[in-house]
């Protein structure tokens, strides 16, 4: 059975399998006429202590982010997207990519950007898989 996704997120961290992820989560939302969530997590617990947390250096993080994933935007946009959404949030990837409302697609690369994190304990894509309310695509 193929399902007509409407709302489809995908996970950007910007890295190499995130980018695949985006390529192939444009194909899909283009053949399913379907709105594309460009979602990017700036994982905070990634900052340390609160001490150690300086609020000029995530400000300016945020700011990159939400450049770089607004040109993917526009990417999206020039490949036949008609409805793109971005988001760039703060906290925990696993949390916020699950708790989506109306999503019925999540699309995720394999591996992101922090390998360390995974040895120690998963990666974000397992957790997604896992606690997800809807259909995942990894993306390899």
């Amino acid at each position: 059975m193929v399902n007509n996704y409407k709302n489809i997120v995908v996970a950007i961290d910007f890295s190499e399998q995130s980018i695949k992820a985006f390529e192939r989560a444009v194909e899909i939302a283009k053949n399913n006429g379907a709105t594309l969530q460009l979602v990017n997590v700036i994982d905070t617990k990634s900052f340390g202590s609160i001490a150690a947390y300086d609020l000029k250096y995530a400000d300016q993080l945020k700011r990159d982010r939400t450049e770089k994933i607004e040109e993917l935007k526009k990417k999206a946009q020039s490949l036949g997207v008609e409805n793109v959404e971005t988001k760039v949030e703060s906290g925990s990837p696993k949390e916020i990519l699950t708790q989506l409302l109306d999503t019925q697609l999540i699309i995720c690369g394999a591996t992101g950007v922090n390998q360390v994190e995974k040895m120690i304990i998963g990666s974000v894509a397992e957790r997604i898989v896992r606690l997800a309310k809807c259909d995942v695509l990894i993306v390899r």
